[in-house]
């Protein structure tokens, strides 16, 4: 028992941020508590088996806590947010593919307003020339939201199904989510940097950072500790330390639009040197400049890379608008507030179904996420004009659409 707990204790890093008390960052504790009661309903409601919760403020964590285990069972091990890792699906899109391309364009190497013909052949020629590297971190190159890789036996053959895919819209035209754009943007970036988009931006920006548990590939000796995902995948065989996207799968495991797997703590390291400007515990990964840059709204809600919170969803109806995150399919949220030097992040593994085969509502999980956001917004007291006023009911509460699902006791 002493030795696991070592284990833990040792995964991390001495780069990972402080705990502070919440009222030395601004903060209600009690507030802040009500965390408890919303995961904890979901968790109860079989919407997940698990979750990671990180709340950070003013340069230090405030909430750092798991929730129930990694997968359905009795005595399994509760979740750690420092040593339990996740698929974290598209929020790859932003702490891998766009971290990269911001420090290539701090580098002066790649320009936002370039045809993406200059890095790839592939787009030189008819609507594709048209098409520049902005187009792609703001989902407005008319690609299509995802192209079916199943019959690509290899993954050069995956690589040259994504890069063929045609345009659906004239480039510019309107606002289309893609992971085909997230591809070709990490094709881009591979081009220009002369190596593969995970060595480039492990080398780059996580180990700088010291992020130990932000990996593509995870080898096998990590598997015990990574949150299982889908039972009952195409592949046939149940998933664990390997990407759920089938896509990414065909690609090799490592794609622009997902594949990383990482810790919330880890995460929250990400997201504090986001806050401070680029620039995390001595180190600088990128300018002040070039995160206003790609943080800031460019078509829509969506900013370069990022999308950027309006109001409801994962990041609820009291973060600022200046807020930008992301969120995974699988179940994963991160969102990032500079007005109120805030960041929030929610991990679980949704799509690991309970004993019965249904997966269960994501009206459970899309609640709770929410309700986590509104009440880290809600904590915060040293606000001008004071506190504003906690509602008597989260959506946790009300559990509207909330199917019960075939495992519900933990």
């Amino acid at each position: 028992m002493l030795l696991t707990v070592l284990a833990v204790l040792t995964i991390g890093d001495s780069t990972a941020l402080r705990h502070r008390p919440p009222a030395e960052v601004g903060m209600d504790g009690e507030r802040l508590a009500r965390i408890d009661r919303a995961v904890k309903q979901g968790l109860a409601a079989g919407g997940f088996p698990g979750a990671a919760v990180v709340v950070g403020r003013n340069g230090a964590i405030v909430w750092e806590k798991g929730y129930g285990a990694a997968e359905w069972g009795f005595g399994l091990p509760t979740v750690n947010a420092r040593a339990t890792m996740y698929d974290l699906a598209s929020i790859t899109k932003a702490v891998a593919t766009s971290a990269a391309a911001m420090v290539l364009y701090d580098r002066g190497k790649l320009k936002l307003d370039a045809p993406v013909g200059r890095y790839l052949p592939e787009y030189r020629h008819g609507d594709k020339a048209r098409v520049t590297v902005r187009d792609l971190l703001t989902h407005r190159a008319g690609l299509p939201a995802g192209r079916d890789l199943r019959k690509a036996r290899t993954v050069r053959q995956a690589r040259r199904l994504v890069l063929e895919t045609p345009l659906v819209a004239p480039p510019g035209l309107r606002t289309e989510y893609s992971d085909v754009g997230a591809d070709v943007l990490g094709f881009v970036v591979e081009t220009i940097a002369g190596e593969r988009l995970d060595e480039f931006v492990t080398r780059t920006v996580y180990r700088r950072l010291g992020l130990r548990n932000t990996v593509f590939l995870p080898a096998r000796d990590r598997r015990a500790r990574i949150a299982p995902t889908e039972k009952n995948p195409p592949r046939g065989y149940p998933l664990r330390g390997e990407v759920h996207d089938e896509n990414a799968h065909k690609l090799g495991g490592v794609a622009g639009h997902a594949g990383l797997f990482g810790t919330a703590s880890d995460l929250s390291v990400f997201a504090q040197m986001m806050l401070n400007g680029g620039k995390y515990n001595g180190v600088r990964i990128v300018s002040d400049s070039t995160v206003a840059r790609f943080t800031e709204r460019a078509a829509g809600s969506r900013a370069l890379g990022w999308d950027t919170c309006s109001g409801g969803g994962s990041c609820g109806f009291y973060i600022g608008p200046r807020a930008f995150g992301h969120t995974g399919y699988t179940g994963t949220s991160i969102w990032i507030d500079p007005e109120s030097r805030m960041f929030v992040i929610v991990l679980s593994n949704w799509v690991h179904a309970p004993y019965g085969s249904r997966v269960p509502p994501i009206a459970v999980l899309a609640d709770v996420r929410s309700d986590i956001a509104d009440i880290a917004a809600l904590s915060i007291v040293d606000r001008p004009v004071g506190p504003l006023p906690m509602p008597d009911q989260l959506r946790s509460d009300r559990q509207i659409g909330w199917r019960r699902s075939d495992y519900t006791s933990r």
